[in-house]
């Protein structure tokens, strides 16, 4: 018996907006039945005594220390803006209404 019905992916595929055919429906039916098969088994091994791991690799965070440091003036980093207004970079508008 199917765990998937064709019915359950036309479902899923409307909530998608997608519109699939009766052949991609039992197409997919298919392949999720397989997928859910293989989750399956995955059940069925022992973990009994081993640690949960949340990432396979034993990755240490490599980030620098979040230290203030001097930066530039304002003045400075708008000295190669082409255009400037009340101390703010200046660019057209894109939305419409503006200059």
């Amino acid at each position: 018996m199917s765990k998937i019905t064709n019915e359950q992916v036309k479902h899923v595929a409307h909530l998608a907006r997608l519109e699939i055919t009766e052949e991609e429906a039992t197409k997919f039916s298919a392949q999720l039945e397989a997928i859910l098969n293989f989750a399956d088994q995955l059940e069925e091994v022992d973990t009994e005594g081993v640690e949960p791991t949340f990432h396979v690799l034993d990755l240490q965070n490599v980030l620098r220390e979040d230290v203030a440091e001097t930066s530039l003036t304002q003045e400075e980093i708008l000295k190669n803006a082409a255009h400037t207004e009340d101390g703010q970079f200046k660019v057209p508008s894109i939305l419409g209404g503006g200059e």
